[in-house]
């Protein structure tokens, strides 16, 4: 199963795209635009200190991008489960 079906299903309540969107920053969705031919999807965004991190998912595959579009393709990242 896909992680963001996961996800999807984890909640009772849809976020919009748009909200997850929204949250990023300019170098972010370049980034994530950039991403998009490759399989990427945004899956959503965190409130960091230091600004967002959208968290993409290709497949099972997880990755973020730092608000300075900065892409990390072997995250750390915890979802829960």
């Amino acid at each position: 199963m896909q992680i963001a079906q996961q996800l999807k299903d984890r909640r009772e309540t849809d976020l919009h795209h748009d909200l997850h969107w929204d949250s990023m920053t300019a170098e972010q969705k370049i980034a994530l635009y950039n991403l998009h031919r490759f399989g990427y999807r945004l899956l959503f965004v965190r409130h960091m200190h230091s600004g967002p991190l959208a968290v993409i998912s290709q497949q099972n595959h997880l990755a973020t991008i730092s608000s300075h579009g900065e892409v990390d393709y072997k995250t750390d990242i915890q979802l829960r489960d």
